[in-house]
């Protein structure tokens, strides 16, 4: 656990931005491979140290990640960060691991109509996914961290209601499989904070002193207050993409993450200092925005700023 305590800290919050990722995945243009890093390494000046930044998946299907390689090799080079990617399957995980890449992500449907939809695997068979990820881990590169994440877990728009009792079994299946982190995804955005409150407490009994994270959506307008009620309730790694950007190609009604810029201003506003500088940030949203003119960006902060005159940080 020590070796994931160094990455992921249980004494502070922890943001990994995931619009290099998750922020890719459904728009009609995406940045080339010097927009990105330059938008990656104007957010590392600004204090980010946390990076979602592709699949490793077929280029020919998801051209927006055919640099992945690339992409890890350039978090790799700045001093302090840290990479993640999908791995969604036997062969991707395998490109993983020989490349530099810290993270692996496997993904567990939390109802089975998506899990066909999302892999067209099972449920069971995507924990047998990430049994099989984290062997082939053990065996060419135990330093890297799996992080097993359930999608789907506060309801799904293709089977409708998903019961919390199922999400923890999943979620403790996974940890018996091998994952180190397990996190909980809001894909379509139908959480409220009171169930987010409930889940991250049970999540909080279920992991002990192991890291769990938080993926949420801000579809219906509750990304930040169900990051508020995530953050009171032992949640301590929150994902957000910068502007908003992101959304599932399997999931229908699935639209961006919690504005990664909000995430930032709520964490400071609570009391857990994030070391992140906004003005940096804004620096790095003109980047994606000059790089995707066709796709909207979201945010309040972009809009309104920071107050001014007054001290914001608790």
């Amino acid at each position: 656990m020590n070796r994931i305590a160094s990455i992921y800290p249980n004494d502070g919050v922890t943001l990994r931005e995931v619009g290099l990722r998750d922020g890719l995945q459904m728009v009609k243009t995406w940045p080339s491979t010097q927009a990105k890093c330059a938008w990656l390494i104007e957010e590392y000046l600004a204090g980010v140290r946390h990076f979602e930044i592709g699949s490793f998946l077929p280029a020919a299907r998801f051209p927006q990640f055919a640099d992945v390689a690339h992409m890890v090799e350039a978090v790799a080079a700045l001093d302090g960060a840290h990479s993640a990617a999908l791995a969604l399957n036997e062969r991707g995980a395998e490109a993983a691991l020989q490349s530099v890449v810290g993270e692996l992500v496997c993904v567990v449907s939390a109802t089975e109509e998506h899990s066909q939809a999302n892999m067209r695997r099972s449920r069971d068979e995507a924990v047998a996914l990430v049994a099989n990820v984290n062997s082939m881990r053990n065996g060419a590169a135990p330093d890297k961290i799996i992080n097993a994440g359930i999608s789907m877990a506060f309801g799904c728009s293709i089977a409708g209601p998903v019961a919390p009792a199922d999400v923890l079994r999943l979620a403790e299946a996974c940890l018996n499989a091998g994952a180190d982190i397990v996190g909980l995804a809001d894909t379509v955005g139908y959480a409220g904070p009171k169930q987010v409150a409930d889940m991250c407490r049970s999540m909080a009994q279920l992991c002990g002193d192991r890291a769990f994270s938080i993926h949420l959506h801000d579809t219906r307008g509750t990304g930040i207050a169900n990051a508020a009620a995530a953050l009171d309730n032992g949640a301590r790694i929150l994902d957000a993409s910068l502007g908003g950007l992101g959304g599932c190609p399997f999931a229908p009604g699935a639209t961006g993450n919690v504005v990664f810029e909000d995430l930032v201003f709520l964490c400071e506003t609570m009391g857990f200092a994030t070391a992140i500088d906004l003005d940096g940030l804004a620096k790095a949203r003109k980047i994606a925005e000059t790089a995707m003119p066709g796709e909207d960006f979201h945010g309040a902060i972009n809009t309104a700023g920071a107050p001014t005159g007054i001290e914001w940080r608790a």
